[in-house]
């Protein structure tokens, strides 16, 4: 059984290769080659364009393959999403397309726009969305640097955004959120049917959603007095509860939990002061639910 998986090249490239690294697969790409090397035999990688996985994918030519929601619903593609993994090429969010204006127009809303051109490179779901709110306006596929086409080479653009910050130094504003989108680990059809690929494709998507869950976040361990534990436990946010075990001296114990890397700073010196000893934090790989 040969499982044909589709990575995506471009901007989430490097953040997919990390989260499978994550997930215990080690991809190796090179920049001569569309066929990057995995570790696992039973895995055949190939490099594809997040734009045309959908169809790749629902034509057969690869079994499964991750790219975003967005461009599913762009290309209409008939594939089975069988995760939701919710991570972008620079943070752990899901991304927005927004229709855009410059900031000094007289543009407030979307049936402001009757009549006008829009440049975008989701053509298709804009056009379902402007008939949606009962706009006729021209839609202009653009090839990129869609940021500066407003207002000489268009009106208005809608465009894919994580923090805003490219469009704000465009002077640019939002008015509208066109849709939202995340990665997507999607199969073939026929594929999610076929009992080995579709048992090969449930192990991914378990370990690529610990890894997910994993991310931002990191172990904590710790021994307290069992005269301290109240006071330690206070401090703790966890996961669910922490694990609480006996040493080898009756006494002590043994804390162990899970935190968000963020609150790490503030909260070690909080377990210090409450009585926890030997304190140890740790990086996670992946968190099972």
């Amino acid at each position: 059984m040969r499982l044909k998986l589709g990575i995506p090249k471009g901007s989430l490239e490097a953040a997919t290769i990390d989260l499978f690294r994550r997930a215990g697969y080690n991809i190796t790409t090179s920049t001569r080659s569309y066929f990057p090397a995995i570790d696992d035999p039973e895995i055949e990688c190939m490099l594809i364009r997040a734009q045309e996985m959908a169809r790749y994918v629902e034509d057969g030519i690869l079994d499964a393959g991750l790219t975003g929601r967005d461009w599913v619903e762009e290309s209409e593609a008939k594939v089975e999403a069988i995760a939701d993994l919710v991570y972008a090429k620079q943070s752990f969010g899901k991304v927005r397309w927004v229709l855009a204006v410059p900031e000094a127009s007289p543009f407030h809303s979307v049936r402001d726009l009757q009549g006008k051109i829009i440049a975008t490179e989701l053509v298709a779901t804009t056009k379902r969305y402007l008939a949606a709110n009962g706009v006729n306006a021209k839609v202009e596929f653009s090839w990129g640097a869609t940021e500066v086409k407003p207002p000489v080479l268009a009106d208005a653009i809608v465009e894919v955004t994580e923090t805003g910050s490219s469009l704000r130094a465009n002077k640019l504003k939002i008015i509208d959120t066109v849709l939202e989108s995340n990665t997507q680990l999607i199969a073939n059809a026929d594929s999610w049917k076929d009992t080995e690929k579709r048992r090969k494709l449930e192990d991914m998507r378990m370990l690529l959603e610990g890894a997910i869950n994993a991310l931002g976040k990191v172990g904590l361990m710790l021994n307290v007095h069992k005269d301290s534990l109240a006071k330690v436990l206070a401090v703790l946010p966890a996961l669910k509860r922490p694990t609480i075990s006996h040493l080898s001296d009756e006494d002590w114990l043994a804390v162990n939990t899970i935190l968000d890397e963020s609150t790490v700073r503030d909260i070690l010196p909080r377990l210090k002061q409450a009585g926890g000893q030997g304190i140890v934090e740790y990086p996670l790989n992946k968190i099972v639910m």
